[in-house]
C-alpha cells in the first residue's frame, strides 16, 4: 500500500509541475493514464484486503462458535447421567 501511494504521490507531482512548466500534451494523457491505472489497482487491492478481513472474521467466530459448543456438551454430558431404572419385582 505504501508503494501504490508514493506512485500516486510521484504521479501527483509530475502532474503539478507539468501544470507550471507546461510540458505538452503528451505527457498529459500519459500521465493522467498511469494516475488511472496505479488508483484501479489501490481500489483493487484495498476490496480484496477488505474480503480477506472478513472472512478472516467469519473463521474466527466459527472456531469461537465451536468452541463453546464443545465445552456446552462436556457440561451437558456431566450433568445427565444415566438413569439406571431399577427392575420392579412382582
Amino acid at each position: 500500500m505504501l508503494v501504490w501511494c508514493g506512485i500516486l504521490f510521484g504521479l501527483g507531482i509530475l502532474a503539478f509541475m507539468d501544470s507550471l512548466f507546461n510540458y505538452g500534451d503528451i505527457f498529459r494523457q500519459v500521465n493522467s493514464a498511469m494516475f488511472m491505472l496505479v488508483s484501479l489497482g489501490l481500489l483493487v487491492r484495498t476490496t480484496t484486503k477488505i474480503r480477506s478481513r472478513s472472512t478472516e472474521k467469519q473463521l474466527e467466530r466459527i472456531n469461537s462458535l465451536e468452541e463453546q459448543v464443545f465445552a456446552l456438551q462436556q457440561s451437558g454430558s456431566k450433568d445427565r447421567e444415566p438413569s439406571r431404572r431399577s427392575a420392579v419385582s412382582a
